[in-house]
């Protein structure tokens, strides 16, 4: 509802604060998609308030990351989340979870 409401007057710039934080992955998935679809089709552009890098990595081109209301690293996704400088960034980073394959066991 949230989405079709924020597209009713045609806007050139959305702005989704936290909008897949309370969603079901696959739900969040359908949403990103569409999100994504709407951009592509309209020329939409968002700016995506999230504390969820995987959703940063699936949607953003370009990423700022802010500490204490302050943008400390900025650029594209590929930089800020695989390459970078920060130490907040870093910290931030080494706290999302990973699934290792060989850590990963399936007790029957």
């Amino acid at each position: 509802m949230g989405i079709a409401r924020a597209l009713a007057l045609n806007p050139k710039l959305i702005v989704c604060d936290e909008p897949t934080s309370a969603l079901d992955v696959s739900v969040q998935a359908q949403v990103i998609e569409l999100l994504k679809a709407l951009q592509k089709e309209q020329g939409i552009s968002y700016l995506f308030i999230t504390h969820d890098l995987a959703v940063v990595a699936e949607i953003a081109d370009d990423v700022a990351v802010m500490y204490q209301g302050k943008i400390i690293e900025q650029g594209s996704v590929e930089q800020v989340l695989f390459k970078p400088q920060h130490a907040y960034t870093k910290k931030l980073l080494s706290a999302v979870p990973v699934l290792k394959r060989d850590e990963f066991q399936i007790k029957s």
